[in-house]
């Protein structure tokens, strides 16, 4: 969602250049002209603005604002953007060039930001909300955190081309990750996950073979012993059934298509599924309560944003992630 970030600053960018340019004709002496330029200068720089600092207080996840945070944001930009056409109506030319001066001060504040923020956002770290219990007690609803994207490489923006891994991504790491869909229509876990960031955590990497029955994990054929920050609901086991047709249930589980025919059957038994090479299984902690690839399917490496870092709010919650 940094590439959205990058636009706006560049949509900024490119305003400011262009008012440049009619500055440098003398396309804006006209008191009529520049007045709507004044108008249409301000609802952009004012509107950018409260777009970076939703974004980046949001936790960059993806997220929609909410429709009132939108309506308040454009009707708060609309309002400043007309009292200060009404200002300028009688602006003599020396107030005319004051206005214009400050307006490409605040511009230029406005798009550095953008630029700032996403490129730092794209190389190294980016804040991050969590939505839901899926990884609860480890990570709690509200906690907001930093995502080391450093961690497995520096990704090229607006490509999957990485360099410089410093480390592997292994079992047991928590990661951060764009949903695995390419369709907006797609239905997981109830309804459309398209575009959004989800935080789970490594249970097996490319190639290993993944099952689960009656709710107990199992990799490679063993039993994966219940670690320290599991947590289970006493809830009634469904039976496990085996699958005919592992073939078409490890093609239909790679489409991320698996919990449209299984539902919560999934919860408690899976599989067994081989891991593609480049892909990775998560699970969420809270394992009765989390969307996961049980039902979703695999998360190919180029998804991957980067690993957890750090609690940073609330304040009693601050601490390494592990």
């Amino acid at each position: 969602m940094e590439q959205r970030l990058f636009i706006v600053a560049c949509i900024m960018y490119a305003f400011t250049l262009c008012t440049l340019r009619l500055k440098k004709h003398n396309k804006l002496s006209s008191p009529k002209v520049f007045r709507w330029w004044h108008f249409a200068y301000l609802v952009l720089i004012l509107n950018c603005a409260i777009y970076i600092l939703l974004f980046v207080m949001g936790g960059g996840s993806g997220e929609a604002i909410s429709p009132v945070k939108l309506t308040l944001g454009v009707v708060a930009s609309l309002g400043c953007a007309i009292w200060g056409y009404f200002g300028s109506v009688k602006a003599t030319p020396e107030q005319r060039e004051k206005l214009m001066k400050k307006d490409l001060e605040w511009a230029n504040t406005v798009y550095f930001a953008g630029f700032v923020a996403s490129f730092v956002m794209f190389f190294f770290i980016q804040a991050f909300k969590i939505p839901s219990e899926s990884m609860q007690d480890t990570l709690l609803v509200g906690d907001q955190l930093f995502v080391n994207k450093a961690a497995y490489g520096f990704r090229i923006p607006l490509t999957d081309i990485r360099f410089g891994q410093f480390q592997p991504i292994k079992t047991g790491d928590i990661i951060v990750f764009r949903f695995p869909a390419k369709d907006k229509k797609q239905i997981n876990c109830g309804d459309s996950q398209y575009g959004r960031d989800f935080v789970k955590r490594v249970i097996a990497v490319g190639g290993d073979r993944v099952e689960v029955k009656g709710g107990q994990l199992y990799v490679n054929g063993e039993k994966v012993p219940h670690q320290p920050y599991e947590r289970y609901e006493q809830v009634d086991r469904l039976p496990f059934e085996p699958e005919e047709d592992l073939d078409l249930y490890q093609q239909v589980w790679e489409n991320h298509q698996l919990d449209n025919y299984y539902g919560m059957y999934l919860r408690d038994n899976f599989g067994p599924v081989t891991v593609p090479e480049n892909h990775y299984f998560g699970m969420g902690d809270n394992r009765d309560n989390s969307c996961d690839s049980r039902f979703w399917g695999p998360i190919p490496r180029e998804n991957i944003k980067g690993k957890a870092w750090f609690i940073h709010w609330p304040f009693d919650r601050i601490r390494l992630i592990k």
